[in-house]
């Protein structure tokens, strides 16, 4: 059978375990499968001495077979486990390299990707790439080497009806390939069909508290349902192919046994063969039907394999993100300015931002305001390269962020979003995070800092508190002052605070309010805001309207023109009065 790419690349993982362990599982394969030419050796053996009336070479036989079981026992003891050690190590090495790979990757890809079809692949796929390994490759080595033993033997018993059996070879071997190669198409299409259900289920779990308040339990279930029945039919689809290939097998061996039995019991009759030897020719015979069986069934295991092997390259070929120009500069500091000049960029055919210029001195506070959509965080997150823009320049100290090595550039920056990530993990270790070696006195001192302290020691286990899923056992305002505390460790020249203090109630937003306070000051901030209330204090607001900077200047500058961000002004100046109205009513 033709290797392709796919199996090239696989068997590239086996090759730093060749030795000693898979060259060990092989020899063992092989021993095995050279002690099954020894059983119609015994079988002839003991009908002949029986015939002859061989009391003493009777008496031998049974000493000679718990040898070679004895042998064959240890040497498949041995082949199953080194297979197995090969195996796991196969799987630490594709999971390892699928790690590195989706955490180099660019945010771009995770925008369109999803989560549980990533999952799926580091998990399920990869485990078939393992047996189609170890489990299939293991098995046509040893039921190969099996094989071609048991017809060596059987050719040297018998050539007339070995030569009359091996005609059903090419029987078998030719429809065997086309089916192959559908195995493997279909094997594809049920991981990824599978890879979708791991999406809805994921979606599920997530968004389990809106599933209930809509009460779309009955929907989700459909959805699923109609997803599982979608793996279902593709499965089914495999498994026939998988069921044919067995009763062909055999229907084809069961001709070509036919054709042996007709021939050898009129030769027998007619006396040109003897008993002994017809005997030990059908026991060679009756021991290749198992490994040839075993052949096709590990066929099935290698084309699911290679299946998931091209989905896992799919995640390994996917490109990573840009760490830097060739000779990227490290730099260790912010000193002068950002100055961001005719920048474009688009979401794929999505224009979201159109010759942007802008300039953030070091130490100023530059706000970004306007409606949802606008183009606010999209500019923001060019800055630290989240995303590389299309056209124009982002320079730090009159350097191109692209000619600036990558952790070097976001060493610099420090970022908190209205969308807090925090890690199922401890307090201590999600503040401490990306800052591992800071004693716990700096860690407490940036709790306080971010007014997080007092609630950090009434938790169950102070600051060893584990606090689930995405910080679930905290509310917003406290998941927020985590998140500051962690930045304030980080200790970044110039501090990103995307929509920081939206979505919290009066008393967290005041606490949240003090902590970006300290968390801002000596630092160069760039501040995405709803509420222009808490910008008003910038050294400049920038009015971001339809990917455009429309308006810039100060508060009072822009309060005065009367254009785009005083209507903003007026506007929620109103809605909080009558909000204010109506409470006090």
């Amino acid at each position: 059978m033709k290797i392709g790419v796919a199996e090239r690349r696989i068997f590239a993982y086996l090759t730093p375990y060749l030795w000693p362990h898979f060259i060990g599982a092989l020899v063992c394969m092989v021993l095995y499968s050279a002690t099954s030419g020894a059983v119609p050796y015994i079988v002839k053996g003991l009908f002949e001495r029986f015939q002859a009336g061989d009391i003493e070479g009777l008496n031998m036989q049974p000493l000679f077979i718990i040898g070679v079981f004895g042998l064959r026992g240890i040497v498949n003891y041995g082949q199953s486990y080194l297979s197995e050690w090969v195996g796991q190590r196969i799987v630490l090495d594709l999971r390892a390299d699928l790690d590195r790979k989706v955490l180099s990757m660019p945010l771009s890809y995770f925008d369109r990707a999803q989560t549980g079809n990533i999952l799926s692949r580091i998990t399920t796929d990869v485990l078939l790439v393992r047996q189609a390994l170890t489990d299939g490759g293991a098995a046509i080595v040893r039921d190969a080497t099996t094989l071609l033993v048991l017809t060596a033997v059987a050719f040297y018993l018998d050539p007339v009806l070995a030569a009359l059996f091996s005609i059903i070879f090419p029987v078998v071997v030719l429809p065997l390939q086309k089916l192959s190669r559908k195995m493997r198409r279909l094997s594809r299409r049920g991981l990824d069909t599978l890879g979708g259900l791991s999406v809805l289920v994921q979606e599920t779990i997530q968004g389990a508290r809106v599933v209930k308040a809509f009460g779309m339990e009955r929907y989700e279930d459909e959805r699923f349902r109609s997803e599982n029945e979608r793996v279902l039919r593709l499965h089914l689809r495999a498994a026939k192919i998988k069921s044919f290939t067995g009763p062909m097998m055999e229907f084809t061996s069961a001709c070509g046994i036919a054709g042996v039995v007709w021939y050898g019991s009129a030769s027998l009759m007619g006396g040109e063969r003897t008993t002994s030897g017809m005997a030990a020719f059908f026991t060679a015979l009756m021991l290749l039907y198992d490994p040839f069986k075993k052949i096709v069934k590990a066929n099935n295991t290698i084309q699911a394999g290679m299946g998931a092997a091209s989905r896992v390259f799919d995640i390994l070929d996917a490109e990573s993100e840009p760490s830097g120009r060739p000779g990227a500069a490290t730099i260790d500091g912010f000193h002068d300015k950002i100055e961001i000049e005719h920048v474009s960029f688009a979401y794929g055919t999505e224009n979201v931002l159109s010759d942007v210029s802008l300039e953030v001195r070091c130490g100023e506070v530059v706000a970004l305001v306007g409606a949802s959509g606008g183009g606010k965080s999209t500019l923001a997150d060019l800055i630290p390269r989240f995303y590389e823009a299309d056209s124009g320049s982002i320079r730090i100290d009159g350097i191109d962020v692209k000619d600036i090595e990558l952790s070097s550039l976001r060493s610099l920056i420090a970022v908190v979003t209205q969308q807090t990530f925090l890690f199922n993990d401890t307090v201590r270790n999600n503040i401490g995070y990306g800052e591992i070696n800071r004693s716990d006195e700096d860690i407490v001192e940036a709790a306080k800092a971010a007014n997080a302290h007092d609630f950090i020691v009434q938790l169950p286990d102070g600051y060893d508190t584990k606090i689930g899923e995405m910080g679930v056992q905290l509310s917003g305002g406290e998941r927020q002052r985590l998140a500051i505390a962690r930045a304030l460790l980080k200790d970044a020249p110039i501090l990103i605070l995307d929509e920081a203090t939206s979505a919290l109630d009066s008393k967290s937003e005041q606490l949240v309010q003090a902590a970006l306070g300290r968390l801002m000051e000596g630092r160069t901030a760039l501040v995405i805001a709803h509420r222009l209330s808490t910008v008003r204090n910038a050294d400049k607001i920038a009015v971001v309207d339809d990917g455009r900077i429309v308006e810039l200047g100060t508060h009072e500058k822009l309060f005065q023109s009367g254009k785009l961000y005083r209507r903003f002004y007026d506007m929620q100046f109103d809605d909080e009065h009558t909000i204010a109205r109506e409470q006090s009513a």
